[in-house]
């Protein structure tokens, strides 16, 4: 194991009264950069990886030498360049105003700092984090994680003058990235209830966080009590600290409103802001439905909630979830469907911790539409799943095609059977019969540019358009 140990002095600009000297270039010009494979020196995290994460502390003051960078296992040089690697990134912080309900916005911003990095390139939050360093930003100088230290140490001191003291320790030692991994999900945890305390209708303003709008300018993040931000890491609670320490940051309040429905979670107040935030393309969005008018998202969520309509269900797929759901498609694929700021009736980006929320999807039947979900997620929100639904929700354990779930449903007479509508078939002589593909019965509301996949020789593919209608049939018919 290397244990490398840097001091980062006032000198040298943790202040940030005075940029320091970086390898690279350092500003918000970068966010949004991406690093294709060909162009990546090495990565860290990503589907590649099983456990990675970033974690943010307050601690007192006496605890924390201020500008210290550690780096505990290989460093950039050590490494096999076009490697995947595990990664812990702890951000300890102290100061007398530094509140813990801070943490979880301070840890956002490692996603947001890192991207400010010329040559890196930082995806999503907690144990979802993916990171690349491009050949260039290598062979520029960036060749030391104690750099990336640097500059996050240097950007938190700089942007929040509350932080007095901040100590940053780097994990690439498998072993201690894995050890520490527990203690990082039970502080989530902890957070994560906390928040559950709080309804929607006990607040008089919900808030909203614009940190993701350089990967999808027409996307607003709106955070409710019942409705954690998509990242998983923003809380109400959390917002709400952010914008009293930093007014002119990216969390602010939105005034609620007229409530215009309290099922859908259609408000006045956040209509008013999502068109001005997306300059008149979003005109409306309901927080607790995803056919109508839904959330937007940016590409940061953990999970998709996405409509299967050979079964009028709805299934949840994470970001760690390897190979085809059961409707074929992989995460991936559907993620460019839901991402990018745009509204996609069927599909909709949503934080692990929403699955949680007494208002999860009401508009659409909640938990008793829920017809797939990976082994790994209903397991973890287990205690959330209502009694009489958990063991007629599938998993990839029980089902892998939509035949297979169409039998499970019926077997265990999950609520959502009572939604097919059966047709009766007036019987005709054997020999009569023709064998028909079967029917797929689309959405009310499809997003565009998606392929659908369906069985019998038949593929559908639409681009550029919205289709709205009590049901569709296909049949193809053969002489």
């Amino acid at each position: 194991m290397v244990d490398k140990y840097d001091e980062f002095s006032e000198k040298s600009g943790i202040t940030g009264l005075e940029r320091p000297e970086f390898p690279v270039d350092v500003g918000e010009m970068y966010e949004g950069e991406r690093i294709r494979k060909p162009d990546m020196y090495l990565e860290f995290g990503g589907m590649n990886v099983n456990k990675k994460w970033e974690l943010v502390l307050t601690r007192p003051k006496d605890q924390l030498e201020d500008g210290k960078i550690t780096i505990i296992g290989p460093d950039l040089s050590e490494m096999t360049p076009g490697g995947s690697y595990p990664i812990g990134i702890l951000v300890e912080v102290a100061g007398d105003k530094v509140e813990k309900d801070l943490e979880g916005v301070l840890e956002r911003k490692v996603h947001y700092f890192t991207n400010y990095i010329d040559g890196v390139m930082h995806l999503n939050q907690r144990y979802d984090i993916w990171i690349r360093i491009s050949k260039r930003a290598y062979q520029k100088g960036l060749n030391s994680l104690v750099w990336i230290g640097k500059i996050l140490a240097w950007l938190y001191k700089s942007s929040f003058p509350v932080i007095e003291k901040i100590q940053i320790t780097i994990y690439t030692e498998k072993a201690k990235v894995e050890e520490l991994f527990p203690t990082a999900m039970d502080t989530w945890s902890k957070r994560d209830d906390r928040a559950r305390t709080l309804k929607d209708e006990e607040v008089n303003e919900f808030y909203t966080c614009a940190m993701c709008q350089s990967f999808a300018p027409s996307h607003t993040c709106v955070i409710t009590p019942n409705r954690i931000g998509l990242c998983g890491s923003v809380s109400w609670f959390d917002a709400r600290a952010a914008y009293n320490i930093d007014p002119n940051g990216p969390n602010f309040p939105i005034p609620k409103g007229e409530c215009l429905d309290p099922i859908k979670g259609i408000y006045e107040g956040i209509n008013k802001v999502v068109q001005e935030k997306s300059l008149g393309t979003i005109k409306s969005i309901s927080l607790y439905s995803m056919f109508d008018n839904p959330h937007t998202s940016c590409g940061c969520f953990e999970g998709i909630a996405f409509y299967i309509p050979e079964v009028d269900g709805i299934g949840i797929v994470h970001r760690d979830f390897k190979g085809q759901t059961v409707n074929g498609l992989t995460f991936s694929s559907m993620a460019g469907h839901t991402s990018g700021g745009t509204q996609n009736p069927g599909f909709n980006g949503i934080a692990i911790e929403y699955l949680r929320s007494s208002k999860f999807l009401q508009a659409d039947g909640g938990w008793e539409r829920v017809v797939w979900v990976p082994s790994e997620i209903k397991e973890r929100v287990k205690d959330s799943i209502p009694k009489h639904i958990f063991d007629k929700v599938a998993t990839e354990v029980e089902c892998k095609t939509i035949g297979e779930l169409k039998e499970f449903l019926k077997s265990r007479e999950h609520p959502v059977v009572s939604r097919w509508k059966v047709e009766e078939v007036k019987e005709v002589p054997k020999e009569e019969v023709k064998e028909e593909a079967p029917e797929v019965v689309l959405p009310t509301q499809l997003p565009t540019g998606i392929e659908i996949p369906t069985q019998g020789g038949i593929r559908i593919i639409l681009k550029n358009v919205k289709i709205t209608a009590e049901k569709v049939i296909i049949k193809r018919e053969k002489s």
